[in-house]
């Protein structure tokens, strides 16, 4: 299996190397192979668009704003992503694309290493916020005033690893997991977990079986929670020298059921990615359509790209990402809610899909 450290590394000396540019790619055909699979979910024809290209090195976390905006994560290593100079480290960026004039421009830098976002009810940012330099909390951001709220910082008195990625349900609970790949930070958590924060301020710890908890999703039903295990093997994948590799743990989609407490239960494994006829690495971001499906960000390496699949785990659509490797989803909202957006590389993609996406009522 492909290390993860092979796969960033290449990435990373092209990041140092270009200046990264603030304008957006070319609103184009992106070259991608096609994709294939179910007519109803992905048209014939339809292909994946660039949109921006001028990330460092890894783009995330894609949201849509109930402002009509797409705003997406852009994690910048500290160990690889430098000012012009090559001497200062980026600081994380959250990036704003306006899908009517096509232009990206920057929300907040720093990020605090944001990572996943959603969108509540009323409009708010929550961001993840990661290790690396980065805040490793969970915020909240009010978009009329600008003002950021820390929601949760610390799980019974110690920190967390590093917060990776959201769900919220429709009783306006939020759900995260806390994963760590990366950071100079003492590690002072349990363990690896997802955990659920209640509109009390309550967080309450719920599962602790997920392996390297990862991309999370509550089904439309709000009956059953999806968790990603995606283990790379390491706690900092910086500093692995040249040669060295990791023993690569659980690579899952694992589902449980939702109990109406929102507490889980009855773990079960939908795919096991370190079992298929070819082994690869897991998935990571997720989101739902209106139908119960899920897209699902494959970082498989010899298939990466956006798979469609039931509840069960079957394939029904395929979206390739040619030799990049996804790291999350998000539909947009209103006329364009079977916009499907996603971010991979340095890069923003979409492609018009024939379904439209979940959205919290």
């Amino acid at each position: 299996m492909k290390s993860i450290r092979n796969c960033l590394l290449t990435v990373a000396l092209a990041c140092v190397l270009a200046p990264v540019s603030h304008e957006i790619a070319a609103q184009t055909d992106a070259g991608f192979p096609p994709p294939s699979g179910d007519h109803s979910l992905v048209p014939a024809g339809a292909r994946l668009e660039r949109l921006f290209d001028g990330g460092c090195m890894l783009t995330e976390g894609v949201a849509a704003g109930h402002d009509g905006m797409m705003y997406f994560s852009d994690i910048t290593f500290t160990a690889f992503c430098k000012d012009p100079s090559g001497k200062y480290s980026q600081a994380g960026n959250i990036w704003k694309f306006d899908p009517k004039s096509g232009q990206t421009s920057i929300f907040r830098s720093p990020s605090g290493m944001s990572n996943g976002i959603k969108f509540d009810r009323e409009g708010n940012m929550l961001a993840a916020l990661g290790a690396d330099f980065g805040g490793r909390m969970l915020i909240r951001t009010d978009m009329k005033t600008g003002k950021s709220y820390v929601l949760t910082g610390l799980f019974e008195g110690k920190p967390y690893n590093a917060l990776n990625d959201i769900t919220i349900d429709e009783k306006g609970r939020i759900y995260f997991t806390d994963p760590r790949y990366l950071g100079h930070e003492p590690v002072m958590a349990d363990g690896f977990a997802a955990y659920r924060l209640d509109p009390d301020g309550k967080v309450t710890r719920v599962a602790t079986n997920c392996g390297k908890c990862n991309g999370i999703l509550i089904s439309p039903d709000q009956k059953t929670m999806y968790i990603v295990s995606n283990d790379n093997g390491w706690l900092e994948f910086q500093n692995l020298k040249k040669g060295e590799t990791t023993l690569q743990g659980p690579h899952l989609l694992q589902a449980y059921d939702v109990a109406d407490d929102g507490s889980l239960s009855n773990r079960r494994v939908l795919i096991d990615y370190g079992k298929l006829e070819k082994p690869c690495s897991g998935p990571d971001g997720m989101i739902a359509d209106e139908r119960g499906n899920i897209w699902l960000a494959s970082r498989c390496e010899y298939r990466p790209g956006i798979q469609a699949i039931d509840r069960n785990g079957k394939e029904l659509a395929y979206i390739s990402t040619g030799n990049e490797l996804p790291t999350n989803v998000a539909f947009g909202r209103g006329a364009d809610a079977n916009l499907l957006y996603l971010t991979s590389g340095k890069s923003l993609y979409r492609i018009r899909v024939g379904v439209k996406g979940y959205q919290l009522p």
